[in-house]
């Protein structure tokens, strides 16, 4: 999609739709969709007296011009009550409009700086919500598909306002939106992506892609490195997999220091049977989606390089299948973490706090100041907050504040959950240092008091995204399948993150 931004006036845009916003509890049209109404005689206002158009958040009227407008059709889409209006609101409201035109042909939209001034919402704001919410609500991923589509894709949006003074904040806004949007959608392509295509190796292979594209640095660690930094937790979930693991590393340089200023750790299991401890067969194929952590965070640091964070970023992958077999770990087994910590593993399903145990070692040995680790790490996390909502854990409350402030300007819902020391009893191992699994009950925070013992000193925040990594329907600029999250919070922090490391 090419995404413009002119001075102009809107009712004379040729396009195959253009959008104007109307809040509720107005009683008549204003500004410049008064102009649109007067060009069309009156139609929008006897559709808003036939109280067809109410102005309720998220309500869609398309209304066809017949030749009296250079546009086709003049949307409007409703804001809801202008005091509740939102960012979000905004982001939302505009993936639903072109969603809908997109399933309706339409291929080139123009619309205006919807929502400008309110909620205070500067131009760059406005230009970067717009550019969002049309990038991620027209996603899809037909990679696989054969069949010609029911319709085409968006080739055009044109954001359009007559002050020429704010050409240059608009032009802004929209190229930050557009890498958030556009680094979003390339985690969901590889979410996405069945786990015979995107399979540990695939995940370097595509690495070195973004590597060779925004200028970051890629390390790439094979087994005999893996055994030789005495990564055993890691290398006991690879035993029962063909596949060989790879230990992802990209970096971004971003100021002068030689430190590591944030290291972004994301989980990397390409799939998850659950390995000894296996899965039920229902619903399995999800578990192709166990890597969500680890696209997040290799998108997040592409999008940081292209926006020239002014942070030193590493990304850290640890990606490997989980699978049962005669060389598979086994309930029972005692495995050494890269730090030393014996590990009794109860469950083998609970895989991904292992992997990210030893890369979690492998960040504090990088030095990292901040370290946050994404996962979709427990169904208990998915229970207690639902699938709209993230949790989060760790050790700095400065640091945890940051990232739930970073989550609510991407619009994405995050709860911190509490790290009772109780929670760390139920880890207590008869044979070892510590077990894998600490019971039922309270199982995301247990599950992030496992992980605390690998992260150490070191300012931390995990964030569960069990329930959140995917969507099973559209809403607002989610589409089914995978969501992206929590790339856009992960760049909107390492971004904030700059300030505090000068």
């Amino acid at each position: 999609m090419e995404i413009k931004v002119i001075a102009d006036d809107i009712t004379v845009i040729k396009a195959g739709a253009i959008i104007l916003g109307f809040f509720e509890g107005t009683e008549h049209p204003d500004g410049k969709l008064a102009n649109i109404d007067k060009a069309l005689d009156g139609a929008v206002s006897q559709l808003i007296a036939q109280g067809e158009i109410k102005g309720k958040l998220n309500e869609i009227t398309v209304i066809h011009t017949l030749g009296k407008l250079p546009a086709a059709r003049v949307v409007t889409v409703g804001l809801g009550k202008k005091q509740e209006l939102t960012q979000d609101r905004v982001r939302g409201v505009v993936a639903e409009a072109c969603r809908l035109l997109q399933k309706k042909g339409v291929d080139d939209i123009a619309l205006i700086p919807l929502g400008a001034g309110v909620a205070g919402m500067s131009p760059e704001k406005v230009a970067q919500t717009l550019t969002e919410g049309a990038l991620l609500g027209s996603y899809r991923f037909r990679r696989h598909m054969t069949g010609e589509a029911d319709y085409g894709d968006i080739r055009q949006l044109t954001i359009v306002d007559t002050d020429k003074t704010i050409l240059p904040l608009l032009v802004q806004g929209s190229y930050r939106g557009r890498v958030l949007a556009e680094a979003t959608n390339l985690a969901r392509d590889m979410v996405n992506e069945p786990a015979n295509y995107m399979t540990p190796t695939s995940m370097a292979e595509a690495a070195v892609r973004l590597g060779e594209t925004y200028n970051l640095k890629i390390s790439i660690l094979e087994r005999q490195q893996l055994q030789e930094l005495g990564m055993g937790a890691l290398l006991g979930v690879t035993r029962g997999s063909h596949e060989p693991p790879k230990f992802i590393l990209l970096r971004y340089q971003g100021n002068d220091s030689p430190d590591v200023d944030v290291a972004l750790v994301g989980k990397g299991i390409t799939f998850d049977s659950g390995g000894i401890s296996i899965k039920p067969s229902e619903g399995m194929e999800e578990m192709k989606g166990d890597m969500a952590g680890g696209a997040a965070v290799m998108a997040a640091i592409s999008a940081a390089s292209q926006l020239k964070a002014g942070t030193n970023v590493v990304a850290i992958i640890p990606a490997t299948e989980n699978l049962p077999g005669g060389s598979a770990l086994k309930p029972g087994d005692v495995v050494t973490a890269m730090n030393g910590k014996t590990i009794e593993i109860i469950s083998t399903d609970a895989e991904g706090r292992l992997v990210l145990a030893d890369a979690l070692g492998y960040a504090n040995k990088l030095g990292a100041r901040y370290i946050i680790d994404v996962a979709t790490l427990t169904g208990a996390c998915h229970v207690a907050l639902g699938s709209g909502c993230s949790g989060a854990l760790g050790n700095n409350q400065e640091l945890v504040d940051k990232v739930i402030t970073a989550a609510g300007e991407a619009g994405e819902l995050m709860w911190q959950l509490p790290m009772y020391e109780q929670n760390r009893e139920q880890l207590k191992s008869d044979v070892a240092d510590i077990k894998n699994v600490g019971g039922r009950w309270g199982g995301a925070i247990s599950a992030a008091q496992f992980l605390a013992e690998f992260a150490g000193d070191t300012p931390w925040v995990h964030l569960d995204i069990a329930g959140t990594s995917m969507s099973d329907k559209e809403r607002a600029y989610l589409v089914k399948g995978a969501t992206g999250v929590p790339v856009r919070t992960l760049v909107n922090l390492v971004l904030s993150l700059a300030k505090m490391v000068k």
